[in-house]
């Protein structure tokens, strides 16, 4: 009983020692990302301005892990109103109002009207094709805010 113990408690050993330096492997020959490459590389940023109503605060789309987000920090602030939805837009300068439908994406209704949040970006969305972000009300096809957004370097944390 013992023997089998020591021969399960060897192969473990060995499985650990060729699958950790496997990963080593990998992390040197670049096909891993090491902890600190795998943080969220921060594609575009802006900052939020007012049309309809009040705005503030940071927008940022970051990549983290194969999948994108759009994040807004802590700072954001939009009034309360109806049906109020998350979009990206083709213009960097959205109207108050009278927004066409070809010309935006609706990623999500906006989770709260403070405070930091974070929405997915489908895989099939080209942000290449969207130059901001905003806070839409759907209802009366309203522009509460808008953040224009530019190429930025590495998110902070």
């Amino acid at each position: 009983m013992k023997f089998r113990y020591l021969i399960l408690g060897a192969v473990a050993a060995l499985s650990f020692s060729s699958t950790s330096g496997l990963l080593i492997n990998l992390v040197q020959a670049g096909e891993m990302s090491s902890p600190t490459e795998s943080e969220a590389m921060s594609k575009k940023a802006g900052t939020f301005v007012a049309a309809e109503h009040p705005t503030q605060g940071m927008a940022r789309i970051v990549s983290e892990n194969s999948k994108r987000f759009l994040e807004f920090d802590r700072d954001f602030k939009s009034d309360a109103g109806p049906d109020l939805h998350v979009i990206l837009h083709r213009a960097a300068s959205l109207p108050k109002g009278g927004l066409k439908e070809q010309d935006y994406v609706i990623l999500s209704r906006l989770q709260k009207v403070s405070g930091k949040q974070r929405y997915a970006i489908p895989q099939n969305i080209n942000l290449a094709n969207y130059r901001s972000v905003a806070i839409w009300c759907r209802q009366f096809n309203a522009t509460f805010g808008y953040a224009p957004l530019q190429n930025s370097e590495r998110a902070s944390q």
